[in-house]
């Protein structure tokens, strides 16, 4: 199925077979994809291509797997989740060098956010359905929950296991079967999942991988009659091809998309506190990550040292390998996304925005790899195209506000609609705007992340919710029984 050699950085993954009916199997879309390393620019890896007939036998599979698994009793489904996490936790570290080769996300980061969170969401799953009501009386009917079918999940690059992790855990906890399309970019974890799950027994067919890229993969797995409902994380013009072609067969579609998410340090926040947190959060991994942060709002009198501390804070990110422990900002996942960034700081110059730190030139220091600078950006307008389109880089826009309405009115001023910020002396001050805000998160003072909190977005952003009891609802169907 696959070969490895040892060490971190010299291991190469080579995978040969995709996963359909709890067998390892050839797929036969022609040339396997290169997995690239971020930081050498080496082939670290190969995985199969897996064509619209590899798709076809994967449903065949899980629509087979289907009746059996979706009669188990919940806490069973869980039972898998919760064994498999086990064994990939004995992984952990492996799981993180992968991660950190892929997305270019510091090791010491990539461990307790890109690995030990999404295994702890396996283990939330489980105990969370094992905890539902899957029956209940209302009024003259008894309504029962279950599970919508089989599912096509399409996930990203930026946070690989973490989101197929938040798919598929909820989905199969649901009583769903899945077939699980990585993205071709970063997919190695998902194989490791697969053969996690092959390990602790899940019945074949239960989970199925077909790795392979979005227009060939993904489209059939999308269009296909036989699957019930697909999600997907992307971005958001990928997300409207996914609505598209999943209306020819009137599935659902649960979409995570894009960002551009606002955050509002009001005029009686700990300035220096607020500013600090907020470039922290644009730049986590490498600002690839579709709730980050990317609009500061201040208010018009403290806009000087609001710059001041958040180009301190930009410049302490040093950037370089992701296995040095001193880094704190890795590279881009590819070429093209280093390329896209750059661009945008280009744009940023070029329609007026002040260059406080960073730019569009390569790092110094860095003669391979997919680096970007750390960027900051003050004088930044709304209209402008750098605090309107996602980035998706360590790219921070600057932006002043002249009262706590016209704050509201930037950060709403937006087609998305995903997460947010406020900052405040008064919580309850921060409370009032956060519920202003049309996002479907808003942290109050930084506040921690929840994995049992629901996830998804307003307006363009998407369509459903990830993570806890919520994420498992997405996979459920209502039936009444009238008596």
């Amino acid at each position: 199925m696959s070969g490895t050699s040892e060490g971190p950085r010299q291991a190469f993954h080579a995978h040969e077979s995709i996963f359909i009916g709890g067998e390892w199997v050839s797929a036969t879309g022609g040339a396997p994809f290169d997995v690239i390393d971020a930081t050498t620019e080496e082939v670290m890896g190969r995985v199969p291509r897996g064509s619209e007939a590899d798709v076809d036998r994967a449903v065949k599979a899980a629509r087979g797997a289907f009746p059996g698994w979706s009669a188990l009793p919940p806490a069973e489904r869980g039972a898998f989740l919760r064994e498999a996490a086990g064994v990939l936790k004995a992984r952990a570290d492996t799981l993180a060098d992968l991660v950190s080769r892929e997305v270019g996300m510091p090791r010491k980061l990539a461990l307790p956010v890109q690995v030990l969170l999404p295994l702890g969401n396996l283990g939330t799953f489980a105990k969370r359905v094992a905890e539902m009501p899957f029956e209940q009386e209302l009024g003259s009917s008894l309504l029962l929950r279950e599970p919508i079918g089989v599912v096509g999940a399409i996930t990203p690059w930026n946070y690989p296991l973490h989101q197929v992790v938040a798919k598929v855990g909820a989905a199969l906890a649901a009583g769903c079967t899945v077939v699980v399309k990585p993205s071709e970019v970063a997919p190695l974890t998902a194989f490791a999942l697969a053969k996690a799950f092959r390990e602790v027994g899940l019945p074949p067919g239960v989970f199925n991988l077909v790795s392979g890229d979005g227009a060939g993969a993904g489209e059939a797995l999308v269009a296909h009659p036989d699957v019930d409902m697909v999600t997907f994380t992307g971005s958001t013009g990928a997300g409207r091809r996914v609505s598209e072609v999943a209306a020819r067969t009137i599935k659902r579609v649960h979409l995570e998309l894009g960002g551009k998410s606002a955050n509002i340090i009001l005029d009686d926040a700990d300035l220096g506190a607020a500013v600090k947190a907020g470039v922290k959060n644009c730049f986590l991994n490498g600002g690839q990550t579709c709730s980050a942060w990317t609009r500061m709002l201040v208010p018009a009198d403290k806009r000087d040292e609001a710059v001041a501390v958040a180009k301190q804070v930009a410049e302490s990110f040093t950037v370089g390998d992701p296995f040095d422990g001193g880094t704190r900002l890795g590279p881009m996942v590819s070429a093209a996304q280093r390329d896209r960034v750059q661009g945008y700081v280009t744009k940023g110059v070029e329609e007026g925005a002040t260059l406080v730190t960073g730019g569009a030139e390569a790092p110094e220091g860095q003669p391979r790899g997919f680096f970007v600078q750390p960027t900051v950006f003050a004088d930044v307008t709304p209209d402008m195209t750098i605090a309107r389109e996602e980035i998706f880089g360590p790219v921070l826009s600057i932006l002043t506000y002249a009262d706590e309405d016209d704050a509201v009115r930037i950060a709403n001023d937006s087609i998305y609609g995903l997460h947010g910020g406020v900052f405040s002396a008064d919580p309850a001050r921060a409370e009032r705007v956060a519920r202003r805000l049309r996002t479907g998160q808003v942290d109050i003072n930084g506040g921690r992340f929840n994995a049992e909190a629901p996830f998804g977005g307003y307006k363009q952003s998407g369509n459903g919710r990830e993570y806890g009891a919520i994420g498992i609802e997405e996979f459920l169907e209502y039936k009444s029984l009238q008596r």
